[in-house]
């Protein structure tokens, strides 16, 4: 028997958020606040020093600076809407405003995943093919690579959106969420979601695993590149470029791929929260400080900023 409670399309969706108890929620939106202005601060301040630093004009950090401002677009558009939600009396959103925030928060998603890829080949050239880098990775082809990330990764969610648009969605209008994130809000469809769920699992393959197996074949060559290499110097210098990269991609790819390639019946648990937390929030804010703890170019340039800021 059909429940009496999907006969009501729904207008609005309700948030259950990280936490109902309002001392939590407070310092919640006091940690999270802090992070959201540390990731804004801190991936302003790595775009900044690479324009103003001519050192630091190279093809790396030309994805450097799309990354710093792609992690700037995606946490805004997420924090935001979670920071209201924990002061605000009512944890709602409304249907087209859930839409919109669902596309572009995939769109960011994806981007990053594409251009995490990017980055990897850029450095598989440089270390690979030295002597043809410049050649390889000229002004034109760094920005198709960019165009092509950020292109691809709008129409890919477009067409998840559109899908997910057609569904019907009835009460109860409860997500188990903190953002309207594609898994979520797929559980909430009262009708039967296999077609979309595959096109989902589809545009993941495509998008986050591609990428992440250019990835790994980037980083195997490279690796047997530098046991190659005679000079100690040489393979730390190659080495430090990389694992800054490295690190970035461990924390967004873990999260992003535990998420979106599992199983449907188990997007609504509540520890999947928990990881969205990590790759919306917590990796946009560690970016800049990996990227400038770990890059000796990024230290220099931000020891040179200072010092003339105080002259």
């Amino acid at each position: 028997m059909e429940s009496i409670n999907t006969n009501f399309t729904v207008t609005e969706f309700v948030f259950l958020g990280l936490s109902s108890e309002p001392k939590m929620q407070l310092i919640l939106f006091i940690m999270f606040l802090f992070f959201y202005l540390s990731t804004v601060a801190g991936n302003v301040i790595i775009i900044i020093t690479i324009q103003m630093e001519p050192c630091l004009q190279t093809p790396m950090y030309f994805f450097l600076t799309n990354l710093s401002f792609l992690d700037i677009c995606y946490t805004s558009t997420n924090v935001p809407q979670m920071l209201s939600n924990l002061v605000g009396k009512r944890n709602t959103i409304p249907f087209s405003s859930c839409a919109t925030q669902m596309y572009f928060s995939l769109s960011f998603g994806m981007i990053e995943c594409v251009l995490l890829g990017v980055m990897a080949y850029d450095r598989y050239v440089a270390i690979c093919h030295p002597l043809h880098y410049t050649f390889i990775m000229d002004q034109n082809t760094c920005i198709q690579l960019a165009v092509i990330s950020w292109s691809s990764s709008f129409l890919s969610s477009m067409v998840i959106n559109v899908l997910m648009l057609s569904l019907p969605y009835c009460v109860p209008n409860i997500l188990n969420h903190f953002f309207c994130e594609v898994p979520s809000v797929l559980s909430l469809a009262c009708t039967d979601t296999s077609f979309t769920e595959l096109v989902v699992f589809i545009f993941s393959i495509i998008i986050v695993f591609v990428p992440f197996l250019l990835i790994t074949v980037s980083y195997v060559r490279i690796l047997q590149s530098l046991l190659r290499m005679r000079s100690a110097s040489g393979r730390y210098k190659a080495l430090s470029t990389c694992t800054s990269h490295l690190t970035v991609v461990t924390l967004f790819y873990g999260t992003a791929i535990f998420m979106y390639m599992r199983p449907q019946s188990r997007s609504s648990w509540a520890g999947g929260k928990i990881i969205a937390v990590f790759y919306t929030v917590i990796t946009p804010m560690l970016n800049p400080l990996i990227y400038s703890l770990r890059n000796q170019d990024v230290k220099g340039a931000l020891r040179r900023a200072i010092a003339k800021r105080r002259t």
